[in-house]
């Protein structure tokens, strides 16, 4: 029994002491461990440039995959919807840093060489204003913008933390990670409250070492209220460095007039640059400015997704979903190439026991596009789908990544008894949790009532539960995932996803439980800020 009171069978019981099903399985599994199918698409995938939701490399992804589901037998077809698509052009940041005790700047306690030379000489003391460029990537959604202002460390970008600083007309910055023991703040909240507080622009510093500016959405299907970048967690480090130097100084960087386009904008007394040009100068504000360049494009655009079947045609289907779109700073391995990999594998497996014994109900394997942009391509699949036939919706966005698998269950005990039993069976660890959570392709599906499971896969060495850590860099690459993982997670999530076509019916998952989960795990704020909490909630 699970935890609602429902039985709940092994997923092998239904053709255990058979002998055609224990063979066909066997046999199923068996040709599983030598198939290179996952891998070889893990690689053609990872060999496009760009697979950004919306561009050229996305569309060719599709492609891919579509080819790839042909070859097991799941008929698949591409079916096209709308999207803001967005495009980077070039982004600079450069922080412009006053001389130590420039109007307090460095000099907090003011004890620094009189003007004249008779106080005692520091060979380390910043002499001159200096003027430092570093590498930054635009967020998707960011606009284009020319912002200069001082420049504000928020740690980690909590409410907390920007309520009680002053970012009023400031470029912010604020770590990609949350604090230790606390809810997960995510970066489009951090964007959503520091533009709330007057905020001129937003800064996310990776947490992960080695030169590796994070990328990620800052608004969904639209563009950000301000413009944003990432950068790495050593650029990071410096910049905090020089946002403290001018904490503690009489404020005068943020008074500003026109329209905020770039340096002459910033107006001293009688209204000249005073001193804020090419030469470094801060303008008598004392501490660090942040001059921000982003060039990119929002603009009407189409994305894809691949949706194919196996199984018998019944009224009632599971839905298997994984995207095929990545981040184009990286070749998006991953994040999330393994997932469709995974997807495809699973579905060669499913085919092959439906030919031999049939697999309890139809499956439908989607690849979506846009997830990374704001979940449309899950969103549009759920919209063209009769939701009261999906029996469970099965999202491998993680799957493949890493050797054991984890599995969010969003509430479900019956969920959690099948996958629980599936790892029983199958002698593999699964890491079975129960927590909701609104960030992946699974969301258009749960929020209507669809159960819903991840099957997902982390790091051991992650210092916490939303530690991206290579994913949405520059290192997530190919040479980051093993074919062995590929095709074990393959055979898991088909056993899971056959065990779920042979269940009987499972409850719809209520909106008011989900709303209250939500709540208790600290999501709503972070919902609201990224505008995804559902509007009749």
């Amino acid at each position: 029994m699970t935890g609602d009171g429902t039985d709940q069978t092994n997923p092998a019981d239904a053709t255990r002491g058979t002998g055609t099903g224990d063979a066909t399985l066997d046999r199923a599994l068996g040709r599983a461990w030598r198939d290179d199918l996952s891998w070889a698409l893990l690689t053609r995938l990872t060999e496009i440039e760009d697979r950004m939701g919306g561009h050229h490399g996305e569309r060719r992804a599709a492609e891919r995959v579509a080819d790839a589901l042909s070859r097991v037998g799941a008929d698949p077809g591409i079916e096209a919807f709308p999207i803001q698509r967005w495009t980077r052009g070039r982004t600079e940041l450069t922080v412009h840093v006053p001389a130590d005790g420039a109007n307090g700047a460095g000099d907090p306690g003011g004890t620094g060489d009189a003007a004249d030379g008779s106080g005692p000489m520091d060979p380390l003391r910043r002499e001159e204003p200096i003027e430092r460029a570093f590498e930054a990537v635009a967020l998707p959604y960011s606009p284009a913008a020319d912002v200069r202002a001082k420049l504000v460390d928020v740690g980690h970008g909590t409410p907390d933390e920007i309520e009680a600083a002053d970012v009023s007309g400031a470029v912010v910055l604020a770590r990609a990670d949350s604090p230790p023991g606390e809810r997960h703040v995510h970066r489009a909240e951090k964007a959503g409250h520091a533009a709330a507080a007057g905020a001129r622009a937003f800064v996310l510093a990776n947490h992960v070492p080695g030169q590796l500016p994070p990328t990620g959405a800052l608004a969904f299907d639209t563009e950000a209220a301000i413009p944003g970048v990432g950068v790495s967690k050593e650029t990071g480090a410096w910049l905090v460095e020089y946002a403290d130097a001018g904490s503690g100084a009489e404020d005068g960087s943020d008074e500003w007039e026109g329209d905020g386009d770039g340096p002459d904008d910033r107006v001293g007394d009688g209204g000249t640059d005073d001193g804020g040009g090419e030469d470094g100068g801060t303008g008598g504000a004392g501490g660090a400015e942040a001059c921000l360049h982003v060039e990119a494009t929002t603009e009407a655009g189409e994305s894809r997704n691949v949706v194919g079947t196996v199984g018998p045609d019944t009224d009632e289907e599971v839905v298997v979903v994984a995207h095929h779109d990545a981040h184009d700073v990286g070749e998006g391995a991953l994040d999330n190439g393994c997932g469709a990999a995974v997807l495809v594998g699973a579905a060669r497996i499913l085919a092959a026991l439906d030919a031999a014994d049939g697999i309890g109900c139809r499956v439908r394997v989607a690849s979506v596009g846009c997830e990374e942009l704001g979940l449309m391509g899950a969103a549009a699949l759920a919209d063209a789908l009769d939701l009261d036939r999906v029996k469970g919706v099965v999202n491998v966005d993680g799957a493949g990544r890493f050797r054991d698998l984890r599995a969010l269950t969003h509430g479900s005990d019956r969920l959690a008894g099948l996958v629980e039993g599936v790892a029983d069976w199958a002698g593999q660890p699964v890491d079975v949790r129960g927590r909701p959570h609104p960030y992946s392709d699974h969301w258009p599906f749960l929020r209507a009532g669809v159960p819903a499971l991840q099957l997902h896969s982390r790091d051991p060495d992650a210092s916490g539960a939303w530690d991206r850590g290579w994913t949405h860099t520059r290192a997530d690459t190919r040479d980051k995932a093993d074919p062995r993982t590929l095709r074990e997670h393959a055979m898991l999530t088909a056993l899971a996803v056959r065990a779920l076509a042979a269940s009987e019916r499972l409850g719809r998952i209520d909106p008011e439980d989900l709303r209250e989960r939500l709540r208790e795990v600290g999501a709503e704020p972070g919902m609201r800020a990224a505008g995804i909490w559902p509007g009749e909630w």
